[in-house]
């Protein structure tokens, strides 16, 4: 008996079976430990899912004035414009402009006095500052761009007119982003 002990031929078929079941389960394992991250990251991030939409109170803004509220990680402008802002964000020519757009495709009809957009420089994200631009509107200090009351851009390196975001009015007094 203890010949058969030593010969290969003659193993525990149990054993056997064990051996490649553990194989099979480590390399499972192994399988879904490699592939769990790339899936787990075509999730969305929690920062923007917790603010995939925001509602906001219009009644704070007095007019002239201007809040800055975050939503998605982005600063958003809500300017309350002055009736002389909206007047020359409507008189505007259009071939005036680098992005040519108008003011009204830039706002909600019997809202025009609220401007909603990303507060991010199209040219490299920088954030602008409001009043200090050629325009009336912002400017860019990172590189120069400089936006009109309607926040579209007439001078700079700035490619596009300030984004504005998907928006909708739920009341007369409160807007909802996103």
């Amino acid at each position: 008996m203890a010949a058969d002990q030593g010969d290969p031929n003659n193993q525990d078929p149990n054993r056997r079976d064990f051996i490649h079941i553990a194989a099979g389960a480590a390399a499972v394992g192994a399988g879904a430990m490699v592939v769990w991250p790339l899936i787990n990251s075509m999730n969305p991030a929690a920062d923007t899912l917790a603010l995939s939409t925001i509602e906001f109170d219009l009644s704070k803004v007095q007019e002239g004035q201007q809040v800055v509220i975050k939503w998605q990680g982005k600063p958003v402008f809500i300017r309350y414009r002055t009736p002389r802002e909206v007047e020359e964000a409507r008189s505007t020519p259009l071939g005036a402009l680098k992005d040519p757009e108008t003011d009204a495709a830039r706002v909600k009809a019997s809202h025009e006095q609220y401007l909603v957009v990303i507060g991010s420089c199209t040219h490299l994200g920088c954030v602008p500052t409001f009043g200090a631009g050629d325009f009336g509107g912002w400017f860019c200090p990172c590189h120069g761009s400089h936006y009109d009351t309607s926040g579209r851009i007439r001078k700079g390196p700035a490619p596009i007119n300030l984004v504005v975001p998907t928006y909708e009015y739920v009341s007369d007094t409160r807007v909802k982003i996103g």
